[in-house]
């Protein structure tokens, strides 16, 4: 995982959850790569510090890969000019795993003997290290820390003839929660882990076919939402002589029911998005109405902490009759480094980001209504802020459980003993520490009930829950890798 050695860093970003990466991938359109483009700045919220866009012409394939954000880079049309042909695949990236690198920035490409392949993936192997250590062992040589380079050894190295089957066979030695997109000179292929833990959607535009992390990015370009990809589903659309597309639609060898992660709904997918069929604004609504039901409170306004928790706290407002207000405006246009880190900078803390609103704020009893708490530090100071801004009285409200454990599919999170949740026996100290009133949290049957419609099956879990259980639905070989010593070197890099 990846830590910023900043304090500065650390307590405007390290007390937030981070998604991995944003994948989008299109085959047989004559503006492939700008239309990519657009996919990855829709999927942006899914990753902001690198992006990568591989297309291929017919002949060859052509890469670009640039640290920062999408619109940084890739409205410029000298760039997109260098990105030819009618098939493309394109990468958001904020690292989980390999240290922050232009090497590491996806896609990665490869030639085979069939010839190139290019991939990119959202979310984490969890077998990843244990088997680039397998890999290199054997001779393997690794130009990456990314673990999608082990799925490019493990095609190269199959046994099968077609690049279809190297890559299904190469995907079923991988564990994790993923979404894969490949791309060779004929074909676009995408693949979602057996869990269905992250997210890929299938779309269409002009009968052109589309994969990508979420909705949102269909609709950003007028594309069709056709389907979900199945968990442990591969499917490879391919482009004939004839210039047909055919779509072949492989089911997994063992399926097993299909578990997304909640944290998709709570935080990470945007609100437009529809995840597994699910509207992710209305199952953040419906977070805030059941909060409200399960932790009401004497409140004269409802305010949401931005932006993640506004959706819960309208839903809040509207099943307790307390107003809902903009007590806290954010500022969007703050860098993560804009200006040097010092100790007056420090200081301002939280503020760089969100600002109170004293009109809606002073002299009243204020709900804060946010979607999760992590170390705590962030709210600390959004308390803090609120209570110079002349408010009566400070109530959090968090429309998700309490975080009690590290995630190793995809979410950056801090170590276990890191979590608010662990460094406190009851909701009163927590309460305490961050100088809030009183302090509550959605249950877990409530969030269930509020995405799925119906309370946790504790027998067979309906979502992946880990982060508030400790039910982890897939096995962590690289984390029980570690208690035996295994380590992977780390080449410094400074591009």
């Amino acid at each position: 995982m990846i830590h910023s050695s900043s304090t500065f860093l650390e307590d405007l970003e390290g007390d937030t959850l981070h998604e991995e990466c944003g994948v989008f991938g299109i085959l047989g359109h004559p503006d492939a790569a700008t239309l990519t483009a657009l996919g990855l700045h829709a999927l942006q919220h899914r990753g902001q510090e690198a992006a990568g866009i591989v297309s291929f012409d017919g002949r060859h394939f052509h890469t670009e890969k640039h640290m920062g954000l999408v619109g940084d880079h890739y409205t410029n049309p000298v760039t997109l000019a260098k990105l030819p042909g009618s098939a493309a695949i394109g990468h958001t990236r904020y690292s989980t795993t390999g240290e922050v690198a232009l090497r590491n920035v996806q896609p990665l490409f490869a030639e085979l003997e069939e010839g190139g392949i290019t991939i990119a993936h959202n979310g984490n192997f969890t077998n990843g290290l244990t088997l680039r250590r397998q890999i290199i062992a054997t001779g393997a040589i690794c130009q990456s820390t990314s673990d999608s380079e082990v799925v490019l050894h493990l095609i190269a190295r199959s046994r099968h003839s077609s690049t279809t089957d190297r890559f299904i066979d190469a995907m079923r030695q991988m564990e994790g929660g993923y979404a894969m997109i490949a791309m060779t000179r004929t074909k676009l292929i995408a693949a979602r882990d057996p869990v269905g833990i992250r997210p890929l959607v299938m779309g269409d535009l002009d009968g052109k076919p589309i994969f990508c992390s979420e909705t949102c990015a269909l609709d950003i370009i007028g594309a069709k939402f056709v389907r979900d990809v199945k968990n442990g589903e591969v499917i490879i659309c391919e482009i004939q002589p004839d210039g047909s597309i055919t779509i072949d639609a492989r089911p997994p060898a063992r399926p097993v029911p299909e578990r997304p992660c909640l944290f998709e709904y709570v935080y990470f997918a945007r609100p437009d998005s529809v995840v597994s069929g699910r509207n992710v604004y209305q199952t953040r609504k419906n977070m805030g109405q059941n909060l409200a039901l399960e932790a009401p409170c004497d409140g004269d306004v409802v305010v949401p902490v931005p932006d993640g928790g506004t959706p819960a706290a309208l839903g809040y407002a509207q099943a307790s009759g307390i107003p809902f207000e903009y007590g806290i405006i954010r500022n969007h246009y703050v860098g993560r480094t804009f200006i040097e880190p010092t100790q007056q900078i420090r200081a301002f803390g939280v503020k760089l980001k969100h600002s109170a609103n004293r009109a809606m704020i002073e002299g009243k009893r204020v709900i804060l209504v946010d979607d999760s708490i992590v170390r705590g530090t962030t709210s600390l100071k959004i308390v803090q802020m609120i209570r110079d801004a002349g408010a009566k009285e400070v109530h959090i409200r968090v429309a998700s459980p309490m975080i009690y454990h590290p995630d190793f599919y995809g979410i950056d999170t801090p170590d276990a003993d890191k979590l608010l949740a662990n460094q406190y026996a009851n909701e009163e100290a927590m309460a305490k520490y961050i100088g809030a009133d009183s302090l509550a949290f959605l249950s877990i049957d409530g969030l269930y009930k509020a995405v799925g419609g119906e309370p946790r099956n504790p027998e067979n879990p309906q979502f992946t829950d880990h982060y508030f259980t400790g039910d982890y639905p897939v096995r962590l070989l690289d984390k029980e890798g570690e208690k035996m010593g295994r380590k992977v070197s780390v080449l410094a890099s400074n591009g």
